[in-house]
């Protein structure tokens, strides 16, 4: 098993880790700060530097073909394995604009993994063409507000068949990316037949995000904060009408794409959970060496030097999962992988939120203000324990297929 880097990706993460600190790090406060600042005051649109500084960093990223690198098996993509990309995405990790630069930002991954794996040819010249030059955005539209959407066999957002087409009604929330103005196609999980089996009741679709009859309800906050532009919003459908041929595979088969999709996400996400956690303890160890109080300095008072090498440690077997996860997924594909998945989907957001946690402590006040990333990056990694299923779905899975093992075992 091997899980280092290689040669191939070795220049690669050099480049983005240079290009992140050198070019994107300096311009991403001022990215963010851009927010609300729109003449029409509207949150949720771009100002023209806001447009300058991603349309210029991503200009670079392509011409210097740090591109589309999330694109695993794949002639599009550019020849990686999951583990290969699992670096880069903990270099993309550190910084919030870094992943959108080089084009490998959630949602548009997993949607443009779809659209790859399962869209009709028509699917892939409309939406994955833009999504691949990073021209447009997309959102994964999913959980719903009605039912407890961890269940996904419970979700009854309805699409009903009517001739030619399908009538979508009901609402979903939490569907992120859909603030954004660049957000142009929707992929859509909905109930196309609530009396077949659980894994069979639903349906994918892909729609444009403009259609008559969708409406922005409004846009969830994660402990207060929107998130513009980018958003969570919470959207309603009324009576809007998509042709059948917006069904991504087949009716019926919407369970299928979604755990397609879902998989190598997951890790994506791990892995900048892991980068995050790596910036807290250069942050945490910062502070403790260069801040005094009681005649010594921060990382000598107290349990400090515990507290940097046991967040040390926790990143290093956090990392050697989620490459495990990757290794499997690369060797024996998205099922074989799914209860590695699960593991790292529980271990990788709760570290780092320890790690961050620790770190706005060695900060003390400040570390919950705005001078500082911690408090940013800390809402981010406790929320992630909610994205892509709750940590008690994934013990779940994990206890499931353990159970199945060693009751195989005993047999």
């Amino acid at each position: 098993m091997d899980l280092g880097m290689s040669a191939r990706v070795r220049p690669l993460v050099a480049a983005v880790r240079a290009m992140i600190a050198d070019e994107i790090a300096p311009l991403d406060a001022e990215y963010h700060a851009e927010v609300g600042r729109h003449p029409s005051g509207d949150r949720f649109r771009l100002t023209d530097r806001q447009r300058e500084i991603i349309d210029g960093l991503k200009a670079e990223a392509k011409a210097r073909g740090l591109w589309n690198l999330w694109l695993t098996d794949s002639a599009r993509g550019g020849g990686l394995t999951t583990v290969d990309y699992a670096y880069l995405a903990e270099e993309m990790g550190k910084v919030p604009l870094a992943a959108e630069v080089f084009n490998c930002n959630a949602p548009d991954t997993g949607n443009m993994e779809v659209l790859e794996r399962y869209g009709a040819e028509w699917m892939k010249a409309r939406w994955l063409a833009p999504l691949l030059a990073g021209e447009i955005r997309s959102a994964y539209v999913m959980s719903e507000p009605g039912v407890a959407s961890s269940d996904a066999a419970q979700l009854a957002f309805a699409a009903r068949r009517d001739g030619d087409g399908f009538v979508l009604n009901g609402e979903k929330h939490w569907i992120s990316g859909a603030g954004d103005p660049r957000c142009a196609v929707y992929i859509l999980l909905a109930c196309t037949d609530p009396e077949a089996d659980k894994h069979a009741r639903h349906t994918m679709f892909a729609l444009d995000a403009d259609m008559p009859g969708i409406e922005v309800v409004r846009p969830m906050t994660v402990f207060g904060a929107d998130d513009a532009p980018h958003g969570h919003m919470h959207l309603r459908f009324t009576d809007v009408r998509v042709p059948a041929e917006n069904v991504i595979l087949g009716e019926g088969r919407g369970f299928e794409v979604a755990q397609g999709r879902l998989g190598p996400g997951r890790i994506h996400h791990c892995m900048r959970a892991i980068g995050q956690a790596e910036k807290a303890l250069a942050l945490m160890c910062r502070r403790g060496t260069e801040r005094t109080a009681f005649g010594k300095p921060l990382a000598e008072l107290g349990a400090n030097y515990d507290i940097v090498a046991n967040a040390r440690m926790e990143i290093e077997m956090a990392r050697l999962l989620c490459l495990k996860a990757a290794w499997v997924m690369d060797t024996e594909g998205t099922r074989a992988a799914a209860p590695w998945i699960s593991q790292i989907k529980v271990v990788a957001p709760l570290m780092a939120g320890r790690v961050i946690d620790e770190a706005i402590q060695m900060h003390g006040g400040s570390g919950i203000s705005q001078d500082f990333e911690l408090a940013r990056m800390w809402t981010h990694v406790r929320t992630l324990r909610f994205a892509d299923g709750p940590d008690a779905v994934h013990r779940r899975q994990v206890a499931r297929a353990e159970l199945k093992a060693q009751r195989g075992a005993g047999d």
